[in-house]
């Protein structure tokens, strides 16, 4: 295809066999698409491709579905990620539902016979994992070997406050959750 579509957010490039998504930066984008910056998406990896009218009025939004498993921030994710982070939505302009609609009459030709059954690897690639981050009771922190956790005396529970700071070699953790 090779051609580009601009929504709020995002731009859309495709190619021949998979789309280019680049999150634009901004203060009104959500977070997390200025931490991926871009993800390249398989079409092999997409099980369908929808068309609707936006949240906004006056918008439209084109939103790619993966197929189960194939990408693995959506895994990790495991269905917590707000409508307006949903990495695989593009919202444009109401005026542009025509030619929304002809990318997603496209992209639907362009979709595997697997295209409906759960993939059996993931097929996008990972976002590379945050190093640290903080919340409101304390924070973590990643240094390849280890985990560990400080806590903040204003939001940490008395029971977190207690125990004191936690270190956790990689060895030791069972599995990470959202």
């Amino acid at each position: 295809m090779g051609d580009v579509l601009a929504g709020i957010h995002s731009t859309w490039e495709f190619d021949t066999d998979s789309v280019l998504i680049r999150f634009e930066r901004g203060i009104r984008t959500p977070k997390l698409f200025h931490v991926l910056g871009e993800r390249r998406i398989p079409y092999e990896a997409l099980s369908d491709v929808e068309l609707a009218p936006g949240g906004k009025r006056g918008t439209v939004v084109l939103r790619a579905v993966p197929r189960a498993g194939a990408d693995p921030l959506l895994e990790a994710a495991a269905g917590q990620l707000k409508e307006g982070s949903d990495p695989y939505r593009l919202v444009l302009p109401a005026e542009r539902e025509t030619l929304a609609d002809y990318y997603a009459t496209e992209l639907r030709s362009v979709l595997g016979p697997d295209a409906d059954k759960p993939a059996e690897r993931h097929m996008v690639g990972a976002p590379s994992p945050p190093l640290s981050f903080k919340a409101y009771d304390g924070k973590a922190t990643f240094d390849g070997s280890a985990v560990s956790f400080r806590w903040f005396w204003t939001g940490a529970s008395s029971a977190k406050w207690k125990a004191g700071d936690q270190n956790f070699s990689v060895a030791e953790l069972e599995g990470v959750e959202w």
